[in-house]
C-alpha cells in the first residue's frame, strides 16, 4: 500500500507533466495556472487510494485521476466567475488575472481535456459511466446553488441535497471509480462511494462553519463571505429556524440590505449565530455525518491495515482548521 504522501507526489508530478497545446497561449496558460496553484488534490488522491485497496499498479490509472482533478478545477474556474470571487487558494482568480471571456473559454477547454484524459486511462465501461454521472451531477448541484440565491425558503434537506451533488458526490465517485478500476465487488464499490459521499458532506458543512469561525490567518478565503453573499448555508437556514421574531427581523434586515458595511453585517449575523448556538449545532451535524462515513468504510471487505491510509486521510481532512 502506498502512503498518502507518495500518492500525492505522484499526482503532483503528473499534473505538472500534462501536455497541452502551445497555442493559443491565452487559452492554455489559464489552465496551467489554475492547476499549478495547488489545492489538496483530494479527488485524484481518493481515486488512487480506492484503487490501491485492490491493486498496486496505481500509475496505470493516473490519467483517470488527472481527468477528475482537471474537471474539478474546471468547476472552480467557472464557480469563481459566477461568484465574482477575487481569490482562489490565495491567488487571483482566472477571470481577474485575465478576463471573463477567457475564463469561460479556458474552462470549457478544461472540460474537454478532462474527458480526453479519462479516455487515455484504463478503459472500463462502468467507470466511464460513473465519470459521466459525476460530472453531470456536479453541474446540477451548481444550478441548485444558483437557484437558492433568489429563494428565502430553502430547507435544510434541500441544502444537504445541493451540497451532496455539488461537493460530496465527486468525492464518492472518486473512490467508486478507483474501486471499479481495481476490480472491487459491487458491495465494496457501494460502501466506498457512501464513505466518500458522507465524508464530503461533513467536509462541506465544516467549510460553512470555517467560513464564519475559521482562523483568519490560515483560511484562504475572506471570513464571512457566505454571510456577505447571503448564501443559504446550513448556518443561515438553521438560524432562521431557531430565531425569535426579533432575531428573524434582524436577519431579514441584513439579508435584504442593498447598501451595507460587510464587516458590520458579518459581525451582526455572527452574533445571532452565537446567541442561537448555530456553531455547536453545525459541529454536532458534522460529527454525526462523519461517524456515518466511517461506518461505511468499516463495511469494506479488505484487511484493516489496507484501510489505514484512508482512515488517516479522513481524520486529517476533518481535523483542519482552515
Amino acid at each position: 500500500m502506498y502512503a498518502i504522501t507518495e500518492l500525492t507526489q505522484k499526482i503532483n508530478t503528473a499534473v505538472e507533466n500534462i501536455q497541452y497545446n502551445t497555442e493559443p497561449k491565452n487559452l492554455y496558460d489559464p489552465i496551467r495556472y489554475i492547476l499549478s496553484i495547488g489545492g489538496k488534490r483530494i479527488r485524484p488522491l481518493l481515486m488512487l487510494m480506492g484503487y490501491n485497496l485492490y491493486k498496486d499498479d496505481v500509475d496505470t490509472i493516473l490519467n483517470n485521476a488527472l481527468a477528475l482533478e482537471t474537471y474539478h478545477n474546471f468547476t472552480l474556474l467557472h464557480d469563481d466567475l459566477m461568484d465574482k470571487s477575487d481569490l482562489r487558494r490565495g491567488n487571483p482568480t482566472v477571470h481577474k488575472k485575465w478576463n471573463e471571456n477567457t475564463a469561460i473559454l479556458s474552462g470549457d477547454t478544461m472540460l474537454i481535456i478532462a474527458y480526453q484524459l479519462f479516455n487515455k486511462g484504463i478503459q472500463n465501461e462502468e467507470a466511464w459511466t460513473a465519470f459521466i454521472e459525476a460530472t453531470l451531477g456536479v453541474c446540477e448541484g451548481q444550478q441548485y446553488d444558483i437557484d437558492f440565491e433568489t429563494r428565502n425558503d430553502v430547507t435544510e434537506a434541500e441544502y444537504m441535497e445541493m451540497i451532496r451533488m455539488k461537493t460530496s458526490l465527486l468525492l464518492g465517485y472518486a473512490l467508486k471509480i478507483g474501486a471499479l478500476l481495481g476490480g472491487a465487488d459491487t458491495e465494496d464499490v457501494e460502501n466506498l462511494y457512501a464513505f466518500g459521499e458522507k465524508m464530503g458532506l461533513a467536509y462541506q458543512l465544516q467549510d460553512d462553519l470555517l467560513d464564519v469561525y475559521g482562523d483568519p490567518t490560515k483560511f484562504q478565503k475572506k471570513l464571512g463571505g457566505d454571510i456577505v453573499e447571503n448564501k443559504k448555508t446550513f448556518m443561515l437556514i438553521n438560524a432562521y429556524l431557531r430565531a425569535d421574531d426579533a432575531q428573524k427581523a434582524e436577519l431579514d434586515r441584513w439579508v435584504n440590505a442593498q447598501d451595507f458595511d460587510p464587516a458590520e453585517k458579518i459581525a451582526a449575523v455572527t452574533h445571532i449565530y452565537n446567541v442561537l448556538g448555530i456553531d455547536q449545532l453545525a459541529q454536532q451535524k458534522i460529527e454525526a455525518i462523519f461517524a456515518e462515513s466511517l461506518k461505511s468504510l468499516d463495511c469494506v471487505k479488505v484487511p484493516e491495515e489496507k484501510k489505514a491510509e484512508l482512515r488517516l486521510f479522513a481524520n486529517k481532512l476533518m481535523g483542519r482548521k482552515y
